[in-house]
């Protein structure tokens, strides 16, 4: 029996009644490679999820020890599986990292680990498509779903004199914790919620002195008031117009965000879904509007290049911090996969998603790569169903 043909354990997986003799191949074993391929399985379709590291949810298990969900336990579940009540209403990484593992063992998903798929091309016959992989491999598929993830390789930017700070500099996907930086001078980079949170968690876990560079001031929301989670706001959201919700928003942040304009914080000029929709996700406040009236974490201007132990800011203020944190996002990185197949924006994003396929490009599926203000776990979910549905009807 082949590779493809066992469970992430080894196991032999139990018979099932397939449509096609090829399976619909599917790239990336995280949340989203694995809901597409539970929701084929449930319709009768064979999915072989093939993921480059040696686990399923390899993003998840490297993000930062104190990471939580931002989106409730209910509507971050995939399909065809709960989340356990005792995991709480906002899920701790390592209970997201269990969540997975149990989810492939529940639905029993074939999971090939430690193959990476390097470029996808339709198949010589015209039928299907072809994945050129790690070991030799060259696959042929029915259908290809691409769940790479949005979060796949970090983004540093090419600050001038970046290579000759004297300093400590990593990007936010090597930080687990604030121990290394009890003590010290720290400034991190980017404040959206990755960024917001690690400000947060370093103050709390003894750094010296923490600032926060901001180029552009994020709309912050409260993750829950009184008891209304904010991304029950982001679901209603879109089912509305962009001028109303950009109101009601305000009116929202007024009353329940403190005014942070004299600690350097203004309110941003831009609507809160206006700026959702150019892709800036409000910030969901764990601790930093606290922080920052508190003069614990001190916002200041963007970076604009480093000179020795001195980082440039965009006022013209050279600060010498002993550490910076980048949460400066990632990349999507897809222009080896599947570049040359012209189905990728100018930012290098798929141009469809869920159960739309590229007119060029039929078969060819994306996941994942849109950041939702109703939540990421949840569209995730939706467009599982979806293109399950499309390829299980044969159309």
């Amino acid at each position: 029996m082949s590779d493809s043909a066992r469970t992430a354990d080894g196991s032999v997986p139990a018979p099932l009644v397939l449509t096609e003799d090829r399976p619909v191949y599917v790239v990336g074993g995280g949340p989203g490679g694995l809901a597409v391929a539970a929701s084929l399985r449930e319709r009768g379709v064979r999915a072989v999820v093939l993921e480059k590291s040696g686990d399923v949810g390899a993003s998840w298990r490297r993000h930062y020890d104190r990471l939580h969900l931002h989106t409730t336990r209910r509507w971050s579940a995939l399909p065809g599986l709960a989340m356990p009540r005792r995991f709480g209403r906002w899920v701790a990484r390592d209970d997201m990292v269990r969540y997975l593992e149990k989810y492939v063992e529940h639905h029993e998903l074939e999971v090939v680990t430690g193959v990476e798929v390097s470029r996808i091309d339709r198949a010589p016959d015209g039928t299907g498509w072809q994945l050129t992989a790690s070991g030799g491999r060259v696959l042929t598929g029915r259908a290809v779903v691409v769940a790479t993830g949005f979060n796949h390789t970090p983004r540093l930017p090419d600050w001038s004199g970046r290579d000759g700070f004297t300093g400590d500099l990593v990007h936010a996907a090597e930080y687990r914790d604030a121990a290394p930086y009890a003590g010290k001078d720290v400034l991190v980079v980017g404040i959206g919620n990755t960024g917001a949170e690690i400000a947060v968690d370093l103050v709390e876990g003894g750094a010296a002195r923490v600032r926060i560079a901001v180029r552009t001031a994020p709309h912050i929301v409260r993750r829950s008031t009184a008891g209304w989670p904010a991304q029950a706001n982001g679901v209603l959201a879109r089912r509305l117009p962009v001028r109303l919700v950009d109101r009601a928003a305000g009116a929202m942040t007024r009353f329940a965000v403190p005014d942070l304009t004299e600690h350097g914080l203004p309110r941003p000029d831009t609507g809160l879904y206006t700026r959702a929709r150019q892709g800036a996700i409000p910030v969901q406040d764990v601790g930093l509007i606290d922080a920052v009236q508190g003069g614990r974490v001190v916002p200041v201007a963007a970076v604009e290049s480093f000179d020795g132990d001195a980082v440039v800011l965009a006022d013209g203020e050279r600060i010498t911090p002993d550490a910076v944190i980048a949460a400066t996002g990632y990349r999507q990185a897809l222009e080896g996969l599947v570049g040359h197949l012209d189905v990728l924006d100018a930012r290098g994003r798929p141009v469809v998603h869920g159960a739309r396929t590229p007119r060029q490009a039929p078969g060819l599926y994306f996941t994942g790569f849109t950041n939702p203000i109703s939540g990421m776990l949840r569209e995730l979910a939706l467009d599982a169903g979806k293109i399950a549905k499309k390829l299980a009807s044969g159309k």
